[in-house]
């Protein structure tokens, strides 16, 4: 008889019925001297069971008929009470390991409980979940875990691993992860296979806390821990830099009497080593012999290769060399691994030596020799000898696709895509077809070298049927046209991105953002993000931090403060790069005081600030005046083994150059030199700005001079700023001979220039001078602002050249200039003393109605010229303005 069920479950409870049978079987055959009653009785047992199987088999036949023929409702609890008002143990498991379908399972699984009116059994509830596990339908496992603790048993050892192993195939591992943490709510015992497939799945992902959380969970529940476990864990968290965990765990494994292995020795060398701690992969290499254990060639190899990636060449060859010593067969891994290093030094003749060496031995070097020196000559820019070593190489080893790869890469980062595309060619004759990945390399490289048309022709030339484009390529070419301001074609590629079913991930989406809003066009920008979300991309950090930037920077300072708090409201923490953009968007935009409140909430949340982030800071405290803060924070950033840029230097020698700390400036300005840092033209603008404001005009001349010395030309805001301090030290002669040498160096003035030239000369009464100057403005198609037009009129009318005055006043009225008091009252005074008394008078109307006080002077002034042009009401007028202004001023006096 021949039985086949799909579920294994069944099958295996078949055929332990039917080894039984067998077995009644045997046992009859070997009755000799029995009874025929009693042979009869054993053959009728034997009909029964297989009567038994059958009628099983075909009731869950029966019952999976009617749950699959249409949604549960009272017609399917109707059929199955029809077929079977009780359901037995064996009919309901037989029918859960054969159903599909989860939902139905369940509905199935409630149905029989409420029939038989008890708990199900434990097999039940173990099919149940597997199930559950083979769906990956996990809605109702809390539930169902916790009827299992109720009724007194936990899942089966195949339950719980079937559970965990679901996840980790759909590399759902936190989910796995939750899914063990709740069996553990209810006081189960996760099997021992759960938790080292699921701890062997967190470690390629390198999620080192929830693997360290259930390796103390198997040690809480008794489980002997292995040392490969050990190993495991030490080699993630040894990759991830946490070296005191990684040693913690060594200990722990040590003082549980373990003795490690040629294997643990080996992950410790490489991970410590691979992530700069040289000097502890060297002990543990020093101490695996004294501890008795022979290296092998991967602890040789390892250790090599560290020595090699920390520029300590000599140590990894003299290592090397007692590898090699008394060895016949050289190791292939080992040579490799040297040849790199020699590669990476920039020591070519003894990688070709060395290559020599191993074919002296006996070892034909293998391709992947070749690649390696291919890529230092690549990385060291020798194109034309990496092309020499590649036809020498055939020789040897038979060139292979990451061959080429290499090649072409090298070929386009150089800009040389005539020979990249003749070695494509190349590879083509030797039956190696590019695939997507040296695609990638020449859309890459082409972009960065803004050979774009080659880029998108490539691309445009893809044979989609042997290589298609992947996410990658899309992605090269959109952020590379972007970049060089060709949005609509990236954009375009794009929607070509999506009719090609690829998924854009956040990555284009932050290079389309970014490179919108560079080009000025945020709205498109905003458009981008929103389509993002509508498409259900999640953004990452990094997007949200360019965003952010990106609205800043469009002036948008609401929206950057509302994007910094969506940052957290998505689940992410802030980093320092969030902070510094945050910071340095609110100062550029004139709120440097909120500076202090950030730069607490950062070190709050544990940020560990960067060279970018404490120069953000400073420049921060430097703008809110808190200078003392920001020379704090340079000495802190100094101790933190952080160099100080010019930036840096920068914004605390103008923070302490406002103050007037003009000394500590300088002495900040002197170690910076004694540092070595190439100051630049702000720094030194600061301090003659600084030096001017004060009068030490000696000091900022020599800081001019200092600056030219440097090879540095002075910008006009340098100018400006010794200019304004000669003025001010009403050495306007000397301004005049400077504003000479600003113009024979080929600097432009601009109208700030103009305007403190025009402002001194006016001051020492050289009014025509002035006009002079104004005219030249003029001529440079420079508009002056109010304060120029002001003392440009006021000086006119003071020299008495009314007529120009006046005729200035109505041009800056009529080019959209808006005249304030003083403007005013220089004007009136002018044509009063010009005897235009009616002119004068005009304007003098016209001050009332706009709001502006009228000065006792002015109003003196024109009384006088009305009087003399027999102008009674308006002097009246006049004279009633005069007595109501002396009153005020009076009223004030006395208050």
């Amino acid at each position: 008889m021949k039985t086949t069920f799909r579920n294994p479950g069944i099958s295996l409870c078949i055929r332990t019925t039917c080894c039984q049978i067998f077995n009644t079987c045997k046992s009859l055959s070997s009755l000799s001297d029995g009874s025929s009653s009693e042979l009869y009785k054993k053959s009728a047992i034997f009909e029964g069971k297989i009567n038994s199987i059958e009628g099983v088999r075909k009731e869950v036949e029966d019952v999976c008929c009617i749950l699959e023929s249409g949604p549960w409702g009272s017609a399917i609890e109707n059929a199955l009470s029809s077929l079977n008002e009780k359901p037995q143990p064996g009919l309901i498991i037989g029918v859960l390991r054969k159903l599909k379908d989860v939902n139905l399972a369940i509905n199935y699984f409630r149905w029989t409980e409420k029939k038989t009116d008890q708990a199900h059994c434990p097999e039940a509830y173990n099919s149940l979940l597997i199930l559950m596990a083979r769906n990956k339908k996990f809605d109702c496992l809390e539930q169902v875990l916790e009827e299992m603790s109720m009724v007194g048993f936990g899942p089966s050892s195949n339950a719980c691993i079937e559970l965990v192993v679901s996840c980790v195939k759909s590399q759902k591992l936190r989910e796995a992860f939750d899914i063990i943490q709740m069996m553990r709510k209810f006081k189960f015992r996760p099997a021992f296979s759960a938790y080292t497939t699921l701890i062997g799945a967190l470690s390629a992902v390198f999620e080192s806390d929830l693997m360290l959380t259930l390796f103390h969970q198997m040690q809480e529940l008794g489980y002997e821990v292995s040392v490969h476990l050990f190993t495991t864990l030490i080699r993630v968290f040894a990759k991830e830099g946490r070296v005191d965990a990684a040693l913690n765990l060594l200990d722990e494994m040590r003082s549980n009497c373990f003795e490690a292995d040629v294997v643990l020795y080996n992950v410790c060398i490489d991970c410590f080593g691979k992530v700069g701690k040289v000097d502890m992969a060297w002990k543990f290499f020093h101490e695996m012999k004294a501890q008795g254990l022979v290296p092998d060639d991967v602890t040789f190899t390892s250790m090599i290769g560290v020595l090699c990636k920390s520029n300590r060449l000599q140590e990894a060859i003299e290592l090397f060399e007692l590898m090699e010593q008394d060895r016949k067969v050289p190791c292939a891994y080992a040579y490799n691994t040297m040849i790199m290093g020699y590669g990476s030094a920039g020591k070519f003749d003894e990688a070709y030596g060395l290559l020599e060496r191993q074919k002296a031995k006996g070892s034909i070097p293998s391709v992947i020799s070749y690649n390696c020196i291919l890529t230092c000559l690549g990385k060291k820019g020798k194109v034309q000898e990496a092309l020499r070593i590649f036809e020498d190489m055939k020789k040897d080893a038979v060139p292979n696709l990451p061959t080429y790869n290499i090649l072409i890469d090298m070929l386009c980062k150089d800009g040389n895509l005539e020979d990249a595309l003749r070695i494509q060619g190349a590879m083509k004759e030797a039956g190696l077809y590019p695939n997507v990945i040296t695609v990638n390399i020449m859309i890459d490289r082409l972009c960065k070298a803004q050979k774009l048309d080659e880029a998108v022709s490539i691309f445009e030339g893809m044979d989609h049927k042997v290589c298609c484009p992947n996410e990658v390529t899309f992605c090269s070419l959109i952020d590379g046209l972007g970049k060089h301001g060709r949005v609509n074609d990236a954009y375009r590629l794009y929607e070509k991105m999506l009719d090609s079913d690829k998924i854009p991930n956040a990555v284009v989406y932050t290079s389309l953002i970014r490179n919108f809003f560079k080009c000025g066009r945020k709205e498109d920008g905003h458009k981008i993000y929103k389509e993002m979300l509508r498409r259900g991309c999640a953004p990452d950090l990094m997007l949200l931090n360019t965003y952010m930037d990106c609205v800043f920077k469009a002036g948008e300072i609401e929206k950057g403060r509302a994007l910094f708090e969506e940052i957290k409201a998505q689940g992410f923490i802030p980093d320092v790069q969030s902070y510094s953009i945050l910071i340095h968007c609110l100062v550029k935009a004139g709120f440097a005081h909120e500076t202090y409140q950030l730069f607490h909430a950062m070190k709050e949340q544990g940020c560990i600030l960067d060279t970018r982030a404490y120069n953000t800071v400073i420049d921060g405290f430097c703008k809110s005046g808190k200078v003392n803060k920001a020379y704090q924070l340079l000495e802190e950033m100094k101790s933190k083994g952080h160099q100080p840029t010019v930036v840096t230097y920068g914004s605390v020698i103008d923070g302490l150059s406002k103050i007037d700390r003009l000394d500590e400036a300088y002495m900040l300005l002197e170690e910076a030199k004694s540092q070595g840092i190439e100051l630049n033209l702000v720094i030194y603008s600061s301090l003659i700005d600084g030096f001017g404001k004060v009068g030490r005009i000696d000091e900022a001349y020599l800081i001019l001079e200092e600056l030219m010395q440097k090879g540095l030309t002075p910008n006009t805001y340098t100018w400006n700023c010794l200019l304004d301090a000669l003025v001010k030290a009403e050495e306007v002669d000397e301004a005049l001979v400077c504003f000479k040498s600003m113009k024979d160096m080929n600097c432009p003035p601009n109208h700030i220039t103009y305007s403190i030239l025009i402002n001194g000369l006016c001051k020492i009464r050289k009014f025509n001078k002035a006009f002079v100057i104004w005219q030249e403005m003029e001529k440079q198609w420079l508009k002056p602002n109010t304060i120029t037009y002001t003392t440009m009129i006021s000086g006119l009318a003071k020299a008495g050249n009314v007529a120009e005055a006046h005729g200035l006043f109505e041009r800056f009225k009529a080019n959209g200039g808006i005249p304030d008091s003083a403007c005013y009252n220089a004007i009136i005074e002018g044509l009063s003393n010009a005897n235009r008394a009616t002119d004068a008078y005009k304007l003098f109307e016209e001050t009332r109605r706009k709001g502006f006080n009228i000065h006792t002077k002015t109003c003196v002034v024109l009384l006088d010229a009305l009087h003399k042009a027999e102008c009674l009401e308006q002097a009246a007028i006049v004279g009633a303005v005069l007595k109501e202004t002396a009153k005020s001023q009076h009223a004030s006096k006395y208050w």
